[in-house]
């Protein structure tokens, strides 16, 4: 028997709790057997890894068909058993969980974001059915980033940031926050590993300081010792992903993070902690507005705590104090509520603190767009918290930075349907403004109104607003949304040149709808109108199912084709045929550029941007019409400026971008600002203007970009 499956064993017996070993060995011997022929990537036994996941489980004090649940988590997907198998050997439960985590590993999609929220749909449904599914899952995306040194390295990045954008915030959100720190941390160290190296350096030379570190514990120790308050004090730095984010995303040092050491209170009664509260200001200097009261109004994920920043000798540390209980909600979250019986789980509170998922679910079928609801969902789980209060004293929580129209969304979707203005504090106040805690909000509506203003889709912060106007505009401006659909759609076909002609547009966009789940060509234009699609999203493709029509021997059918003369450089001269044609490299037009043609003296016609200053006092006899032939198949070079905060690996992030999505790439030069800030110039290859600007769209998402343009005409400032 490998030794880590002996080690197991001793943990299960050790734990304290009825564990059924006899079935549990059986298990054992199963999984075993089963992946007998495999090994991971880092050479060992394929087995160590779901044993690794049951010893992770043990610590949330998990039952036994959860701990054979994760022995077998990899059987169904991997080896030739199937749920029957399973099930006819353990039992129901059992085959369920393990079915339940192979669904999250049968995941397709076609884009990074689509694949997150598909990842995190299917993890919602779970947890509504059973939230062990969940923390099976966890363990396992936790022991396979401890195991991650064995992965090639662009695959080391992709699982590292799939782990800290969607499986970090479930953890947090579920009140698991070893879990969450875990990964956060080892996720950091692939995805920047300059950094991390930077800060466990830091972290070493802080030896010096544990004379400081034990000092402060002794004095909180002989505090409480002398008010006779029996309590376990304990100390820890800071966790290195914390760290990080000051650093790299507030652009602070090492040493102007103040609040490196955290020191923990753990007494018997409530009332303790805010008798501790007390001695711990009266010893220490405390920092005004730092003291947050998490007992009174617990976070979302139940977390319960007293937090206060105090100084000592120029030193800035955090206290935190609470109560064994709420010590254990901490550490486990929803895990701490779990009462596992042969029935399943028995505690009926566990429906009610998982009331979010359900409300995440109803919100997300009302989102159309994969990155769109990714990054609210961000906002949703992962933000910190603001909390005001209605008129009547009710409080609510929303996500810090939301403003009225989210607090007006929040209570009643009537009420933000029929709200005309909102009072902050008794005074009258913008709807976009942000809300501060203690805010007392009040909500001015009329039965006249006519509605929500599609502008509030861009100021709103959460998730439940976005669908809830949607839903209006979807339900009563149907034949409004159909119209302004169909007219923003072709306005930016013809943009692109793209001429659809006694077409059957049903048969063209079918693709596109059939991406959506809808099935009416009305449908197709409402969604557009009400702002459920996004029509720069679904443009590429179009274009790209435009070009292949046309690059069909016959002519399509449904689609009307006609090249009057032939195109060189993808550009139509009007009134002269085989002549040299070239684009002026001082503005480099692309395809969606509106455009104008100059006839040079013995080198053909050049072709420029319709607005370039060139042009402006040009001789006017020797302008000519031109187009674009409007369904080029090349890829035209032009040149972007990205501005950002200068940092290591920011070029690399920046290349790896254009990589994965298979762009060329020219030339680079960089250009150092004043400020800490950097510009880089990339020369590349786009098909078109929609091209490019999905291409900056990309850049513009990667950590400490401010700004991304095509870069001004030669010889034009900035």
């Amino acid at each position: 028997m490998l030794p880590s499956a002996k080690e197991l064993f001793d943990a299960l017996e050790n734990k304290g709790r009825a564990y059924n070993m006899e079935k549990i060995r059986e298990a054992y011997a199963f999984a075993f057997s089963a992946h007998e022929s495999q090994t991971r990537k880092t050479g060992e036994p394929y087995i160590n890894h779901p044993i690794a996941v049951a010893k992770i489980l043990l610590d949330f004090d998990c039952d036994t068909d959860t701990i054979i649940a994760a022995l077998f988590h990899d059987v169904i997907e991997d080896t030739e058993y199937t749920y029957d198998d399973i099930k006819k050997k353990f039992g129901v439960e059992v085959a369920e969980l393990v079915e339940g985590v192979t669904k999250l590993e049968r995941i397709k999609y076609s884009s990074k974001e689509e694949q997150q929220l598909e990842t995190l749909r299917k993890m919602l449904l779970a947890m509504t059915k059973d939230i062990r599914v969940i923390l099976i899952k966890l363990a396992d995306r936790l022991h396979n980033l401890r195991t991650l040194d064995s992965m090639p390295e662009p695959k080391q990045r992709t699982i590292a940031l799939e782990s800290i954008e969607v499986y970090a915030p479930l953890a947090h959100r579920l009140g698991i926050q070893s879990i969450k720190t875990e990964i956060e941390d080892i996720a950091v160290r692939y995805l920047d590993p300059i950094g991390y190296a930077e800060i466990m350096e830091e972290l070493q030379n802080l030896d010096t300081d544990k004379d400081f570190f034990m000092s402060i514990k002794k004095m909180i120790e002989d505090k409480l010792y002398l008010e006779q308050i029996p309590a376990i004090v304990d100390g820890r730095v800071k966790h290195i992903y914390s760290i990080y984010r000051k650093m790299f995303t507030q652009n602070k040092s090492f040493n102007e993070i103040y609040d490196l050491y955290a020191f923990r209170i753990i007494v018997d009664k409530v009332s303790d902690c805010y008798n501790v509260l007390g001695y711990i200001h009266d010893i220490f200097q405390a920092i005004p507005g730092r003291l947050k009261d998490y007992i009174a109004v617990p976070k979302p994920n139940m977390y319960q705590s007293l937090h206060t920043t105090v100084s000592h000798h120029g030193h800035f540390f955090e206290v935190q104090i609470r109560t064994k209980e709420m010590h254990r909600i901490a550490e486990l979250g929803i895990a701490a509520h779990w009462k596992y019986k042969s029935g399943g789980i028995s505690d009926s509170s566990v429906d009610e603190k998982l009331s979010w998922v359900r409300k995440l679910l109803e919100v997300q079928t009302d989102v159309s767009e994969a990155d769109d609801f990714m990054k609210t969902f961000k906002i949703d789980l992962f933000s910190d918290q603001v909390f005001v209060s209605t008129p009547k004293g009710d409080i609510i929580k929303l996500p810090a930075d939301s403003n009225i129209i989210d607090f007006a969304y929040s209570i009643h979707s009537a009420v933000g349907n029929k709200m005309i203005g909102g009072k902050v504090n008794g005074r009258m106040s913008e709807l976009s403004t942000k809300l501060q805690n203690g805010d007392v909000v009040e909500i001015i509506t009329s039965q006249s109104s006519s509605g929500p203003s599609r502008d509030w889709l861009n100021i709103v912060r959460t998730n439940e607003a976005k669908a809830k106007i949607r839903q209006w505009f979807k339900k009563e401006k149907r034949e409004e949304n159909i119209e302004a659909g169909r007219d923003v759609l072709e306005k930016e076909l013809r943009r692109l040149n793209v001429y659809l002609v006694n077409v059957d547009k049903n048969t063209f966009f079918q693709p596109i709808m059939k991406r959506y789940g809808l099935t009416e060509l009305d449908e197709f234009y409402a969604a557009i109108g009400y702002g459920g699609i996004s029509v720069s999203k679904i443009l590429p493709k179009l274009k790209e199912e435009y070009i292949r029509l046309q690059k069909q021997n016959e002519k399509p059918k449904t689609v009307e084709i006609t090249t009057k003369r032939k195109a060189i450089n993808g550009v139509i001269v009007e009134d002269l045929d085989n002549c040299l044609v070239r684009l002026a490299g001082c503005c480099s037009p692309l395809p969606g550029d509106e455009i104008i043609g100059y006839i040079t003296r013995g080198n053909g016609v050049a072709v420029h941007k319709a607005d370039c200053k060139h042009m402006q006092n040009v001789d006017g006899n020797r302008l000519i019409r031109v187009h674009w032939d409007g369904a080029p198949s090349d890829y035209f070079a032009t040149t972007i400026c990205v501005t950002a905060l200068s940092r290591i690996d920011l070029v690399a992030d920046i290349t790896m971008v254009l990589a994965s999505m298979r762009i060329v790439m020219h030339s680079i030069n960089t250009h150092e600002l004043s400020d800490g800030c950097i510009e880089v110039f990339l020369n590349i290859d786009v098909m078109d203007l929609s091209h490019l600007d999905t291409v900056m769209k990309r850049i513009n998402k990667i950590n400490n970009v401010m700004t991304v343009e095509r870069a001004p005409e030669k010889g034009k400032k900035k």
